[in-house]
């Protein structure tokens, strides 16, 4: 999926202002240690950048502050899931204050879940999940 010069620029910038959740599960996500395929950080597809980007495991790992839950953030969530999912890309959200508490927990789920992940052949992925579980649509 080609990916216009503006989005481009603006994920080179983020990984410049990454949050500080961003920049905990970085440091346990970068490199491909202990045989875990690798992330990216703040990789741009389409009109969006993702937090981090397992291309293996086809998965969108996003990092939700307290803005998400405000002024019509969900909504463009949503449309955002709904264009990753067309794109067979399936999305994980992780509340920031959790990975704050325990970066290494997520980071372990998040391999476990890689790990169990194939590369998807569909062109629609399941929808996006929580960590806890919970389904999102």
């Amino acid at each position: 999926m080609r990916t216009s010069n503006k989005t481009l620029k603006q994920a080179r910038k983020l990984r410049k202002q990454m949050s500080l959740p961003e920049v905990m599960l970085w440091k346990r996500l970068r490199g491909r240690g202990e045989g875990h395929p690798a992330f990216r950080r703040q990789h741009p597809i389409g009109p969006y950048v993702l937090d981090f980007f397992c291309a293996h495991a086809q998965l969108c790992v996003e990092i939700d502050g307290g803005s998400h839950g405000f002024s019509g953030r969900s909504e463009a969530d949503r449309r955002r899931d709904i264009f990753l999912l067309d794109q067979g890309i399936r999305t994980i959200r992780l509340a920031a204050a959790e990975v704050m508490a325990d970066p290494d927990g997520a980071a372990r789920q998040l391999f476990e879940i890689v790990g169990r992940a194939a590369p998807s052949t569909a062109s629609r992925s399941p929808s996006p999940v929580r960590l806890t579980g919970e389904v999102q649509r």
